[in-house]
Protein backbone atom coordinates (compact mmCIF):
# COMPACT_ATOMS: atom_id res chain seq x y z
CA UNK A 1 0.00 0.00 0.00
CA UNK A 2 2.87 2.45 0.80
CA UNK A 3 4.49 1.84 -2.80
CA UNK A 4 1.41 2.02 -4.23
CA UNK A 5 0.66 5.47 -2.81
CA UNK A 6 4.19 6.10 -3.52
CA UNK A 7 3.70 5.49 -7.01
CA UNK A 8 0.39 7.30 -7.29
CA UNK A 9 1.57 10.07 -6.10
CA UNK A 10 4.59 10.45 -8.21
CA UNK A 11 2.76 9.58 -11.32
CA UNK A 12 -0.21 11.39 -10.56
CA UNK A 13 1.76 15.03 -9.57
CA UNK A 14 4.06 14.64 -12.88
CA UNK A 15 2.33 13.33 -15.80
CA UNK A 16 -1.61 12.77 -14.36
CA UNK A 17 -2.02 9.27 -14.28
CA UNK A 18 -1.67 8.18 -10.50
CA UNK A 19 -4.98 5.68 -10.32
CA UNK A 20 -3.03 3.55 -13.55
CA UNK A 21 -0.48 2.74 -10.88
CA UNK A 22 -2.86 2.52 -7.25
CA UNK A 23 -6.10 1.26 -8.55
CA UNK A 24 -5.10 -1.77 -9.96
CA UNK A 25 -2.73 -2.86 -6.46
CA UNK A 26 -6.12 -1.62 -4.79
CA UNK A 27 -8.30 -4.59 -7.03
CA UNK A 28 -5.44 -7.26 -6.07
CA UNK A 29 -5.95 -6.91 -2.75
CA UNK A 30 -9.30 -8.22 -3.06
CA UNK A 31 -11.45 -5.00 -2.43
CA UNK A 32 -14.06 -4.47 -4.81
CA UNK A 33 -13.99 -1.91 -7.41
CA UNK A 34 -15.76 0.40 -5.95
CA UNK A 35 -14.59 0.00 -2.26
CA UNK A 36 -11.37 0.34 -4.21
CA UNK A 37 -12.10 3.12 -5.95
CA UNK A 38 -13.08 5.45 -2.85
CA UNK A 39 -9.89 4.25 -0.99
CA UNK A 40 -7.44 5.54 -4.24
CA UNK A 41 -9.43 8.74 -4.28
CA UNK A 42 -9.06 9.65 -0.62
CA UNK A 43 -5.93 8.22 0.06
CA UNK A 44 -4.42 10.18 -2.77
CA UNK A 45 -5.06 13.91 -1.88
CA UNK A 46 -2.43 13.81 0.49
CA UNK A 47 -0.41 12.98 -2.96
CA UNK A 48 -2.83 16.39 -4.45
CA UNK A 49 -1.33 18.63 -1.33
CA UNK A 50 2.49 18.33 -2.03
CA UNK A 51 2.21 18.38 -5.72
CA UNK A 52 0.59 21.11 -5.89
CA UNK A 53 2.71 23.49 -3.16
CA UNK A 54 5.56 21.81 -5.74
CA UNK A 55 4.34 24.33 -8.05
CA UNK A 56 3.34 27.34 -6.02
CA UNK A 57 5.99 29.54 -7.81
CA UNK A 58 4.86 28.80 -11.11
CA UNK A 59 1.10 29.94 -10.05
CA UNK A 60 2.27 32.53 -7.90
CA UNK A 61 0.89 34.83 -11.01
CA UNK A 62 -2.26 33.22 -11.71
CA UNK A 63 -4.25 33.40 -9.03
CA UNK A 64 -7.43 33.65 -11.43
CA UNK A 65 -6.92 30.70 -12.97
CA UNK A 66 -6.23 28.53 -9.88
CA UNK A 67 -9.23 30.08 -8.48
CA UNK A 68 -11.52 28.64 -11.55
CA UNK A 69 -10.05 25.66 -12.28
CA UNK A 70 -10.16 24.77 -8.44
CA UNK A 71 -14.09 25.80 -8.50
CA UNK A 72 -14.79 23.99 -11.17
CA UNK A 73 -13.49 20.63 -10.64
CA UNK A 74 -14.65 20.62 -7.54
CA UNK A 75 -18.02 21.23 -8.44
CA UNK A 76 -18.33 18.62 -10.80
CA UNK A 77 -16.66 16.45 -8.34
CA UNK A 78 -19.09 16.36 -6.05
CA UNK A 79 -21.86 15.25 -8.64
CA UNK A 80 -19.42 12.63 -10.20
CA UNK A 81 -19.15 10.95 -6.85
CA UNK A 82 -23.05 11.02 -6.67
CA UNK A 83 -23.12 9.37 -9.70
CA UNK A 84 -20.39 6.68 -8.37
CA UNK A 85 -22.48 5.47 -5.61
CA UNK A 86 -25.66 5.69 -7.60
CA UNK A 87 -25.31 4.57 -10.95
CA UNK A 88 -24.32 0.46 -12.24
CA UNK A 89 -20.55 0.49 -12.67
CA UNK A 90 -20.53 -0.26 -16.05
CA UNK A 91 -22.36 3.48 -17.14
CA UNK A 92 -19.04 4.90 -18.38
CA UNK A 93 -16.78 1.57 -18.97
CA UNK A 94 -17.54 2.09 -22.74
CA UNK A 95 -17.31 5.75 -23.11
CA UNK A 96 -13.61 6.11 -20.69
CA UNK A 97 -11.33 4.63 -22.92
CA UNK A 98 -11.98 6.73 -25.49
CA UNK A 99 -11.66 9.93 -23.07
CA UNK A 100 -8.67 9.05 -22.35
CA UNK A 101 -7.17 8.03 -25.52
CA UNK A 102 -8.68 11.19 -27.10
CA UNK A 103 -7.17 13.28 -24.41
CA UNK A 104 -3.35 11.83 -24.75
CA UNK A 105 -4.15 12.81 -28.54
CA UNK A 106 -4.82 16.20 -27.99
CA UNK A 107 -1.64 16.42 -26.15
CA UNK A 108 0.53 15.44 -28.03
CA UNK A 109 -1.23 17.14 -31.19
CA UNK A 110 -1.03 20.62 -29.16
CA UNK A 111 1.67 22.03 -31.09
CA UNK A 112 0.76 21.40 -33.75
CA UNK A 113 -3.02 22.73 -33.64
CA UNK A 114 -1.15 26.32 -31.86
CA UNK A 115 0.59 26.70 -35.36
CA UNK A 116 -2.45 25.41 -37.46
CA UNK A 117 -4.43 28.27 -35.75
CA UNK A 118 -1.39 30.90 -35.56
CA UNK A 119 -1.14 30.11 -39.48
CA UNK A 120 -4.58 30.53 -40.24
CA UNK A 121 -4.82 33.98 -38.52
CA UNK A 122 -2.13 35.11 -40.44
CA UNK A 123 -3.39 34.32 -43.98
CA UNK A 124 -6.59 35.94 -43.25
CA UNK A 125 -4.44 39.61 -42.04
CA UNK A 126 -6.28 39.65 -39.12
CA UNK A 127 -4.48 40.90 -36.05
CA UNK A 128 -2.29 38.51 -33.73
CA UNK A 129 -4.57 36.77 -31.19
CA UNK A 130 -4.64 38.36 -27.56
CA UNK A 131 -2.94 36.05 -25.68
CA UNK A 132 -5.55 33.49 -23.12
CA UNK A 133 -4.77 33.60 -19.75
CA UNK A 134 -8.52 33.28 -18.55
CA UNK A 135 -11.16 30.19 -18.68
CA UNK A 136 -13.65 31.70 -21.25
CA UNK A 137 -17.08 29.71 -21.52
CA UNK A 138 -16.26 26.76 -23.06
CA UNK A 139 -12.80 26.28 -20.95
CA UNK A 140 -14.81 26.47 -17.34
CA UNK A 141 -17.41 24.25 -18.91
CA UNK A 142 -14.96 21.30 -20.13
CA UNK A 143 -13.33 21.57 -16.73
CA UNK A 144 -16.35 21.06 -15.00
CA UNK A 145 -16.77 17.91 -17.07
CA UNK A 146 -13.36 16.71 -16.22
CA UNK A 147 -14.36 17.32 -12.64
CA UNK A 148 -17.29 15.15 -12.98
CA UNK A 149 -14.99 12.17 -14.33
CA UNK A 150 -12.62 12.76 -11.27
CA UNK A 151 -15.23 12.18 -9.10
CA UNK A 152 -16.64 9.52 -10.91
CA UNK A 153 -13.31 7.05 -11.29
CA UNK A 154 -10.31 9.65 -12.47
CA UNK A 155 -7.83 7.42 -14.06
CA UNK A 156 -5.88 9.91 -16.59
CA UNK A 157 -7.81 13.05 -15.23
CA UNK A 158 -4.78 14.91 -15.32
CA UNK A 159 -4.13 13.73 -18.58
CA UNK A 160 -7.60 15.23 -19.70
CA UNK A 161 -7.11 18.49 -17.92
CA UNK A 162 -3.64 19.36 -19.81
CA UNK A 163 -4.88 18.39 -23.46
CA UNK A 164 -7.80 21.22 -22.50
CA UNK A 165 -5.87 23.73 -20.68
CA UNK A 166 -2.97 23.42 -22.93
CA UNK A 167 -5.23 23.99 -25.92
CA UNK A 168 -7.44 26.97 -24.06
CA UNK A 169 -4.62 28.59 -22.49
CA UNK A 170 -1.63 30.61 -23.48
CA UNK A 171 0.72 29.75 -20.47
CA UNK A 172 3.71 27.99 -19.81
CA UNK A 173 3.63 23.69 -19.97
CA UNK A 174 4.54 23.69 -16.00
CA UNK A 175 2.07 26.42 -15.14
CA UNK A 176 -0.56 23.98 -17.39
CA UNK A 177 0.83 21.16 -15.01
CA UNK A 178 0.63 23.39 -12.09
CA UNK A 179 -3.30 23.98 -12.70
CA UNK A 180 -3.51 20.24 -12.94
CA UNK A 181 -2.81 19.48 -9.68
CA UNK A 182 -4.68 21.84 -8.14
CA UNK A 183 -7.43 20.83 -10.07
CA UNK A 184 -6.85 17.20 -9.08
CA UNK A 185 -6.34 17.77 -5.71
CA UNK A 186 -10.28 20.06 -5.43
CA UNK A 187 -11.95 17.14 -7.28
CA UNK A 188 -10.52 14.45 -4.85
CA UNK A 189 -11.46 16.31 -1.92
CA UNK A 190 -14.50 17.28 -2.87
CA UNK A 191 -15.55 13.36 -3.90
CA UNK A 192 -13.84 12.84 -0.72
CA UNK A 193 -16.15 14.79 1.35
CA UNK A 194 -19.05 12.37 -0.37
CA UNK A 195 -17.32 9.28 -0.16
CA UNK A 196 -16.14 10.10 4.06
CA UNK A 197 -19.99 10.58 4.15
CA UNK A 198 -21.56 7.40 2.17
CA UNK A 199 -18.84 5.33 1.03
CA UNK A 200 -17.32 2.23 1.79
CA UNK A 201 -14.10 3.32 3.24
CA UNK A 202 -11.07 0.93 4.60
CA UNK A 203 -9.09 3.31 6.87
CA UNK A 204 -6.25 1.46 7.27
CA UNK A 205 -5.48 1.47 3.79
CA UNK A 206 -6.30 5.48 2.76
CA UNK A 207 -3.97 5.61 5.45
CA UNK A 208 -1.53 3.82 3.80
CA UNK A 209 -1.79 5.14 0.68
CA UNK A 210 -1.89 8.95 1.92
CA UNK A 211 1.88 8.14 3.98
CA UNK A 212 3.13 6.93 0.48
CA UNK A 213 1.59 9.89 -1.78
CA UNK A 214 2.59 12.27 0.35
CA UNK A 215 6.08 11.35 -0.41
CA UNK A 216 5.59 10.53 -3.98
CA UNK A 217 3.62 13.73 -4.78
CA UNK A 218 6.02 16.06 -3.09
CA UNK A 219 9.13 13.67 -5.91
CA UNK A 220 6.58 14.54 -8.28
CA UNK A 221 6.88 17.92 -8.94
CA UNK A 222 10.01 18.27 -8.28
CA UNK A 223 10.61 15.67 -11.21
CA UNK A 224 8.17 17.54 -13.34
CA UNK A 225 9.37 20.89 -12.92
CA UNK A 226 12.64 20.02 -14.16
CA UNK A 227 11.28 18.32 -17.47
CA UNK A 228 11.87 19.87 -20.53
CA UNK A 229 8.53 21.06 -22.45
CA UNK A 230 8.77 18.23 -24.91
CA UNK A 231 10.04 15.06 -22.73
CA UNK A 232 6.95 16.12 -20.72
CA UNK A 233 4.23 16.01 -23.67
CA UNK A 234 6.07 12.54 -24.56
CA UNK A 235 5.79 11.50 -20.86
CA UNK A 236 1.92 12.68 -20.58
CA UNK A 237 0.76 10.73 -24.12
CA UNK A 238 2.77 7.71 -23.17
CA UNK A 239 0.87 7.31 -20.01
CA UNK A 240 -2.29 8.58 -21.13
CA UNK A 241 -1.92 5.80 -24.02
CA UNK A 242 -0.67 3.13 -21.35
CA UNK A 243 -3.79 3.88 -19.05
CA UNK A 244 -6.46 4.49 -22.39
CA UNK A 245 -5.42 1.13 -23.41
CA UNK A 246 -5.68 -0.52 -20.21
CA UNK A 247 -9.23 0.72 -19.51
CA UNK A 248 -10.35 -0.74 -23.21
CA UNK A 249 -8.65 -4.37 -22.87
CA UNK A 250 -8.80 -4.76 -19.47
Amino acid sequence: MLLAGFGAGLVLTAAGAGSLVSFPLLLSTGLSPLSANVCNNVGLIAGGVTGSLGFRNELRHHRRLVVRVAATSAAGALLGAALLLQLPATTFDTVVPYLVLGSATLVGLQPLVAWWLRRRTARRGGPAPEPRHHMGPGLTGLSSLVGVYGGYFGAAQGVMLIAFLGLGLDVDLRVVNGLKNIAVLCANIAAGVVFVLFGPLHWGVVALLAVGALVGGWLGAHVARRMPPVLFRTVVVLVGYIVGLQLLLG
